[in-house]
Order: structure tokens, then sequence, then C-alpha cells
């Protein structure tokens, strides 16, 4: 593309990224002289710039629809986003697509039943643009076509797709639900599995501090007259290694955390402090701000109330929980033999017979499979010692595999007979009606 002066430009300046700039000088296709808005000049080849959108083009500075930009580059989306984002104006579209910034604070003005009743039935474009109105085209299209429908819910981690599947989630509920909701409604209980889901999916990590730690595909199934007849979740690729291993400032799953601070039924399971646990204790973050443990320890156990999870199966769930924090107390000291071990001392012994209970297993078959490993030959089988580390190793490894089965057991077989089933994608959640 050729230049000529007074073209309005941006160029990529090292440290800055794209700065606006003017041509003040076009020597020849090999060179041309800009002027930034640092009223710095710099002399580069016209390949390096890309021609910019005035904001008196731009009608106010900004767009509320990409497509509406005259240049469709880089710098030119960056710009009009960042406009935006300073006014409070975290959505855009790009025809239907809906770009979403993260505010990092809450807006409740945004979501309140009010905005529901405002984006009902509207036509994609005609109001702001808001994740309603997405969800909204997406339900008229399902009915009017009878055909299913997909929204894809993509970024980076910190983007915002845990609480914008959430807002999918509600406003579809508030559409396609019935005049009169209780709690063990269909409705209710497509809500509540958010929590859930969070409790044993999400943790804290540095740029977050509610990251899913895996990807979901969510389907909600509607009648013929859209209202919501069930519901399907599909999990993918749990972060299992966060069970065993964390870093400062990050934390474990929010479920161990709630579980530590529930009181009595802590006190039921021999749990203290999460500063006690070795699983939890590799960060010394314990508290996230404006968020109460115990609080939400009660939440999760009304949202399983809610959908249909009994007492027993509940107490099933937060057995093994408690269990895979004592086995990660499990330490190891070297046995007769220079590669074997043994339990280290009382205190180990202690969570191990925890744990023991806990899992309703016997205990030295516990210290066997922790401290041997078996090796199948055609001759038979061997018995292998192992040494500290190694079953240390092994210890983790079981951990690990515990969790991911909990996991697994939780929504397949816990919450498939209520309303939900699973399976295992990552950062993609996709709303599919029937």
């Amino acid at each position: 593309m050729s230049y000529r002066k007074g073209s309005k430009v941006w160029v990529e300046e090292k440290g800055e990224g794209w700065v606006e700039a003017e041509v003040v000088e076009a020597k020849d296709r090999s060179a041309v002289v800009v002027l930034t808005s640092q009223r710095k000049k710099i002399s580069v080849l016209p390949e390096k710039l890309l021609p910019r959108d005035t904001d008196e083009n731009l009608g106010g500075g900004h767009v509320d629809d990409m497509t509406k930009l005259t240049y469709l580059n880089e710098p030119g989306v960056l710009y009009n986003l960042k406009r935006r984002y300073a006014l409070n104006e975290i959505y855009t579209y790009t025809g239907s697509i809906l770009i979403a910034v993260n505010p990092f604070t809450r807006l409740p003005h945004l979501y309140n039943e009010y905005m529901m009743e405002q984006y009902k039935g509207v036509q994609l474009g005609e109001l702001s643009p808001h994740v309603f109105a997405v969800a909204d085209a997406s339900y008229r299209a399902m009915l009017n076509d009878s055909m299913s429908q997909s929204i894809l819910v993509s970024g980076e981690s910190g983007a915002g797709k845990t609480e914008t599947t959430k807002l999918i989630m509600r406003y579809l509920t508030y559409v396609g639900g019935r005049a009169v909701l209780d709690d063990r409604s269909v409705e209710q209980q497509v809500l509540e599995s958010n929590p859930l889901l969070e409790a044993f999916g999400n943790a804290k990590t540095v740029r977050n501090d509610n990251s899913s730690r895996f990807g979901k595909f969510v389907e909600i199934q509607f009648d013929k007259s859209g209202r919501i007849s069930g519901a399907a979740i599909r999990t993918y690729l749990l972060e299992r290694s966060r069970v065993v291993q964390i870093t400062d400032p990050e934390r474990n799953f929010h479920c161990f955390y709630q579980l530590c601070a529930s009181g009595k039924d802590a006190e039921l399971y021999k749990l203290g402090h999460a500063s006690t646990f070795h699983y939890l204790n590799q960060s010394k973050t314990y508290e996230l701000e404006g968020i109460n443990n115990e609080d939400e320890y009660w939440k999760t156990k009304r949202a399983m109330d809610i959908v249909g999870i009994s007492r027993s199966d509940q107490d099933a769930i937060f057995r093994t929980l408690a269990a895979i924090l004592h086995l990660g107390n499990i330490e190891f000291s070297p046995g007769k033999d220079s590669d074997s071990s043994k339990i280290k001392d009382s205190t180990s012994n202690f969570h191990l017979q925890m744990t023991a209970t806990l899992l309703m297993c016997d205990p030295d078959l516990l210290v066997s499979s922790l401290c041997t490993r078996s090796i199948h030959t055609n001759e038979g089988i061997i018995i292998k010692e192992l040494d500290c580390a190694a079953a240390a190793a092994n210890r983790d490894a079981l951990s690990k595999t515990i969790y991911a089965r909990l996991f697994d057991w939780y929504f397949l077989s816990a919450l498939f007979d209520k309303f939900v089933c699973l399976h295992m994608l990552t950062h993609f959640l996709c709303f599919q009606a029937c």
C-alpha cells in the first residue's frame, strides 16, 4: 500500500507496541517518515505501516461493531477495544462474534433481570453489544429454525470464560424456564451445577482467583415449546498434577480449603487448618480476597442437595477428599535395605491409619502399595522394594488418580441420573440446544 503526506497510520515502536502516527514525508517506495503521537519522527519501510481510522471517521472515537471500521487490522481492533473499555463498554461485536474484555470487577447492573428482559426477543445488533444478545439470538434461531445451536466461549486464562458461561446459562434458564421455580427444578439444577464444577475443578492461579483447571462442553436441552428439559456436561483434561504440587501464590482446588474450614465436618475427618497439609502448604495462600471458605463449603453442600446428590454420596465425596489430604502427609524413611522404605514416624502412621479408614481399605495393604511395586512376569509376580523418593512418587500418583476418579465419578455417576452426563475439550464451552 502506498502512503502520501498526511496519511493516518499505525507504526510499531519497540517497547510501546502500535502507536498512532501521521506520514510527514514519503521519500520513495523504500522509506516513509512518520510523526508519532509522542512527536517523534521515525523513518520506516511502507510495509511496516498499517492504515488508521481517525476518531472523526469512527464517529466519537469508537464503534460498537468492528465491521464498521474502515481498516480492520490488529492495532485498529486493539485501539477500539481500549477506547470502549475506558468508557466501561466491555462488549464489542465483530459481526456475530462478541468480544468481551474482562473488567475484573462486579457489574451487577449489566446482568440483572431488567437487562435480561431488555434483550429478550431483540434482534442481534439493535441494542448495545451484550452476552445476553448472543444467547438470545441462539435461542431464537433454535426455536425459529428447529435446529441445534452452539455458542463457543474461548480465551486465555483470566479472560472471563467461566463467568461468561454462567451468564449465558443464567439467561437461557430465564427465557427457557418455567414461571414458578423451586429448588429442585431443572432450571435451578442447571444453575447449581456451576458452583459444583467450580469447587472441584477451579483453583487460584497467578492470573485468576477462580481459574477453571479443566475444559467443559455444556449442553442445555429444550422441548418443542422452548422450555428447558435437561442438560449435559462433559469435562476434559483435568489438571491432575495440581492435587500434589502447587507454587506460591497459587492454590489447590477450592474444595480442599472449603472442607478444611467446614468446622464440625472437618473435625469428623480429623482435618485441621489447610496449612497443616503438605498438598496445601506448598503455597502460603490459603484464603481468597472476599471469599469465606466455610461459607463456600455450605454453598457447595446446598448445591449438592439441589441437584439431588444423596447424603451418603456427599459423605463419600468428602471422605475421599479428606483421605487425599491425609495421604499427602505420609512421609517415608529408609528401610532395612538401602533401596527400601518404611513409614517415617508416628505422625505419618496416624495419617496412614486415617487414610485407610477414610478409604475403607486395609492399612497394611496401603503400606505395601506405597512402598513396593509389583512386576508381572511369565514366571510370576516379583515384588520390588521402593526407596523413599519412589515411595513418595507412588503416594502422589495414587493421590492424583483418586482425585481424577472422584472427579469423573462425581459427574458421571452422582450427577448423571439427576440431569447431567459428562465425559472429558479445553477452554471451550458449547451450548447446544436440542
